[in-house]
């Protein structure tokens, strides 16, 4: 099994700036991929970033130029940099793993990022 760990969340005013970290244990080595989703209130889960084990880098539109995604491959830890943040980035942010090995998607527990004056 993989086990995902995130932190870093947090309240924010408009405009500022958090990062989030997402630790993998277990069987690691089943990992081809890991990235961020994340569910507001009264929303389905939707795709933040990802990043493969060669690093490459994917984003969803409303986050393409603030936020930045980058991993530590050997140590199976992803980071989210999230800048000039708006109140529509409020959610649960979700970690994720992905084995096309087995086809099974991991999720952490989530952390809350509340962007709020």
């Amino acid at each position: 099994q993989v086990r995902l760990v995130e932190s870093g969340g947090g309240l924010v005013q408009p405009g500022g700036s958090l990062r989030l970290s997402c630790a993998a244990s277990g069987t690691i080595y089943r990992l081809n991929a890991m990235g961020w989703y994340r569910q507001a209130p009264g929303k389905e889960r939707e795709l933040v970033a990802t990043i493969t084990i060669t690093g490459t880098t994917n984003y969803a539109d409303s986050v393409k130029g603030r936020f930045t995604i980058s991993g530590v491959n050997t140590k199976k830890t992803i980071y989210l940099q999230m800048n000039s943040l708006k109140p529509e980035d409020t959610a649960v942010y979700y970690c994720n793993g992905y084995s096309a090995l087995t086809g099974s998607h991991y999720w952490g527990q989530g952390t809350q990022v509340t962007v709020s004056s």
